[in-house]
């Protein structure tokens, strides 16, 4: 695929190759059928540069990024999960790590062959990034990792994991490092999690895993600005995943209302149902336009969009899960049983409320921002 992609044939590539491959997968583990198909279709080349494997001429664009994840969601939420688990994993070496580093890992994963993981959370500490504990040990002139990390993308089976430890003494978000660590270090374990969607999430099990000066992703101490840097690019298009949902939400309760009948009319013809329709459809482009403003100003340049990014997860989120859930009080029982794409979407759509920022975390930051703006007189 080349060129701007289209909605139209993302949705179809996803429909006719990808969602098949899919279901043919294990639950809740590393698919690497599923990775090597978006390599093969020309998705995952998408997200990096040509130099380094990929098809781009330069970084993906926020925009491209929302496309592809909304586009790819509408059909198969496993191929989207995938495609943004990959590129979650491997930005952070992309955008902050050695030309070693990048050379090593960047074409392997473009091209499906490796899996990247970013392993930030901990126990302790999720929402609270910055309260991160896993120790890295001065051990000569390199550090040993010990200490667990939880809720994973794709862990204990990744190939690389961009893995956040502590290596000074200093509070918050000083004193954190990024190392890329390899899946098959030494020390290095781990176990999947059942989650109430079947996700490729694990936790990983650190005893004494060796990593030298060559391993470490950006700055010593500056590992909490290589996550910031990867999150402001992946934050507005999780909201992109969750408009995904809700326009597949949205579509099968269109299509059920359409044909099923109820008291000698279609369901369209009760008002109850038709004005829920288009309350759902009101929401749906809302997020979108939430999800995408913020995404253009991210590729405009502009300096700080923690607001807009802010905004467009919270609201995006939230909606899918009020649009999914009145898909399934409009399909009734049959949306219940499993298999049904309701089922599968209410349980799916429950998670972008939590990772990568809460949706109560996300309201503190655009308060934040807002009293920050006030003080500073730039208030919109």
């Amino acid at each position: 695929m080349t060129g701007s992609p289209d909605v139209a044939d993302l949705r179809r590539l996803a429909r006719e190759v990808l969602a098949p491959v899919a279901a043919a997968g294990p639950p809740g583990r590393v698919d690497r059928r599923l990775v090597r198909a978006l390599a093969d279709a020309g998705l995952l080349p998408r997200l990096f540069p040509r130099a380094l494997g990929g098809s781009r001429d330069g970084d993906v664009s926020a925009t491209e990024l929302c496309l592809l994840r909304e586009s790819l969601a509408c059909e198969s939420t496993a191929a989207e999960t995938a495609l943004a688990l990959q590129g979650l994993g491997a930005y952070p070496i992309l955008q902050s790590g050695t030309d070693d580093q990048r050379r090593r890992w960047i074409p392997e994963v473009a091209a499906g062959r490796a899996v990247a993981a970013f392993a930030l959370t901990e126990p302790g500490a999720g929402s609270d990034a910055a309260a991160l504990a896993l120790p890295a040990e001065p051990d000569g002139g390199g550090w040993r990792l010990s200490g667990t990390k939880t809720w994973i993308s794709n862990a204990p089976e990744a190939d690389v994991y961009t893995v956040f430890a502590r290596t000074g003494p200093d509070p918050g978000a000083r004193g954190v490092t990024a190392f890329a660590v390899p899946g098959d270090a030494p020390g290095l374990s781990g176990a999947p999690l059942a989650m109430l969607a079947p996700h490729a999430l694990g936790r990983l099990d650190l005893d004494g895993v060796g990593v030298g000066p060559g391993d470490v992703v950006g700055e010593v101490g500056g590992g909490f600005r290589v996550a910031l840097r990867t999150l402001d690019l992946f934050r507005p298009s999780v909201g992109a995943f969750a408009v995904g949902m809700a326009q597949a939400a949205l579509e099968c309760a269109v299509a059920h209302a359409r044909q099923r009948h109820a008291f000698g009319r279609p369901l369209t013809e009760f008002q109850a149902v038709s004005h829920q329709l288009a309350d759902m459809a009101t929401r749906t482009q809302a997020a979108r336009l939430l999800v995408y403003d913020a995404a253009a100003r991210h590729d405009a340049g502009q300096e700080r969009i923690t607001r807009e990014a802010a905004m467009a997860k919270l609201f995006a989120t939230e909606a899918a899960q009020q649009v999914v859930d009145a898909a399934v009080q409009i399909t009734g029982a049959a949306a219940l049983e499993s298999g049904h794409l309701l089922e599968h979407l209410y349980r799916e759509v429950r998670a972008p409320r939590i990772y990568e920022g809460t949706s109560e975390i996300q309201r503190t930051v655009i308060a934040r921002e807002l009293l920050r703006e006030a003080d500073a007189g730039t208030a919109p």
